[in-house]
């Protein structure tokens, strides 16, 4: 028999950005209810780096100080041919408090979102999974599967998810911060158009013998991107583009163990496989791999959403648009979707402001990734006394982890120009009627 219950937003998918949406909600004192099918937040780093500007933009709601603590700094992007040095970005040029990219483990951030979330009152309520949603002209309803694990077998059991309780929940909003596989984004009935890709990618954390340093390295050459990123204690991680894609790779469901156990002679396989690709696209890297603790194969395409809402449901984050990893642009594009959407659905709610400023919303961010997929004009080309930097610049533009206009200054260092309006912060991107209607 399902229960029925109601709430003023319902997020779906708990995420960073699912779980910062709902963190300003409930802040602003919105009632919010937030679900994910999963049983706990992911293990591993995945998208694994939060740029200055999002820094800044989590120092203004209070928890950037404590995220901090918990990753490395970066002040340095330096982007390589093999063994060459071929050009670098400093981050120190960057105004206020947090000149530099901050490397930090998704389960690590998404666990202190969580925690925020938990001190204000709000639980995630893992184990919940969306299984249909019907749209009425002012409220959605949603019916959702409370999952439970139950063992079958005898000697040796094997665990399976089945559906504890049926329920329902009735909100004004429904928000889609579900993934690129987004079910929201399906009942919507909103197309998510692809673009470019696939690109497939060889992802290696590892312990070495060598302090990391607080330096990301990009190596180019003239058919792969690949990205050394130094993380907090004395590990790497290694993301190597593979040269062949096929079809058949689904993009992998995130791993919510926290240990991985691994022979020894598998281990060693992958230790070899890291050092063997490391020689050979970048053959100054000279630290010994001393485990592999985790390792994954991921497949990105460049994909982005016709719409990114309508009426009671709207989209943000991975559910809006998907592009490749290097500069952890989806995750921190979506982190500002996070707090654009979720001012707009506090003024709708607390303060009768029009429905169109979804349509805004929708409109301001989509245009936004328009431009930074190169949908419409994109980024002007790298202007460089060196050849190398001119013929691959747009590719290192794609690599720099960086939003707003802080993303503009580190691109000056190369002497780019980039494509106007193009940026992650909302403050700038807005127009001015939108702007008016909020300080309203």
């Amino acid at each position: 028999m399902s229960r029925t219950d109601q709430t003023e937003v319902l997020v779906v998918g708990a995420g960073p950005v699912g779980m910062l949406t709902a963190l300003l909600l409930a802040k602003e004192g919105v009632q919010v209810k937030i679900i994910d099918k999963e049983e706990r937040p992911a293990a591993h780093s995945y998208a694994c780096v939060l740029h200055s500007a999002t820094l800044q933009m989590l120092d203004r709601i209070g928890i950037a100080e404590e995220i901090c603590k918990l990753g490395r700094p970066i002040d340095t992007a330096a982007f390589y041919d093999g063994q060459t040095r071929r050009a670098e970005i400093k981050f120190s040029g960057i105004p206020g408090n947090f000149p530099y990219a901050l490397v930090l483990p998704q389960c690590d951030f998404e666990s202190a979102l969580e925690q925020e979330l938990r001190s204000g009152g709000t639980k995630v309520l893992w184990n919940h999974r969306l299984s249909d949603l019907q749209f009425q002209e002012r409220s959605v309803v949603a019916s959702i599967d409370k999952l439970t694990q139950t063992a079958k077998g005898y000697i040796v059991p094997e665990w399976d998810w089945t559906v504890q309780k049926k329920l329902e929940t009735t909100a004004a909003f429904v928000v889609g911060a579900d993934g690129h596989n987004s079910m929201v984004r399906d009942r919507l009935g909103i197309e998510y158009e692809l673009l470019a890709g696939p690109e497939q990618f060889a992802v290696f954390e590892f312990e070495t013998d060598r302090e990391p340093g607080h330096e990301m390295r990009v190596v180019i050459d003239d058919t792969t991107t690949n990205v050394l990123w130094p993380l907090t204690g004395d590990r790497y991680r290694w993301t190597f583009q593979l040269v062949k894609t096929t079809d058949a790779g689904e993009f992998p469901d995130k791993d919510r163990e926290h240990v991985r156990y691994l022979v020894r002679e598998a281990n060693e396989h992958i230790q070899h496989t890291v050092e063997r690709l490391a020689r050979k696209r970048a053959p100054w890297f000279a630290g010994k791999v001393v485990d592999v603790p985790w390792s994954a194969r991921v497949r990105f395409e460049h994909r982005l959403a016709k719409q990114f809402g309508k009426g009671c449901g709207w989209l943000a984050g991975d559910a809006a648009h998907q592009t490749g990893p290097v500069g952890a642009q989806s995750m921190n594009g979506g982190l500002f979707e996070a707090e654009d959407l979720a001012g707009t659905l506090k003024k709708i709610l607390r303060e009768s402001a029009p429905h169109r400023l979804l349509e805004e919303y929708g409109r301001v961010h989509r245009a936004r990734w328009e431009q930074l997929l190169g949908k419409t004009g994109g980024i002007g080309p790298v202007t460089s006394s060196d050849p190398w930097v001119n013929k691959r610049g747009a590719r290192i533009i794609s690599c720099v982890p960086e939003s707003g206009e802080n993303f503009a200054r580190l691109i000056g260092q190369l002497g780019s120009k980039s494509g106007r309006d193009l940026s992650g912060d909302t403050q700038i991107i807005e127009r001015p009627e939108l702007e008016k209607q909020r300080r309203k």
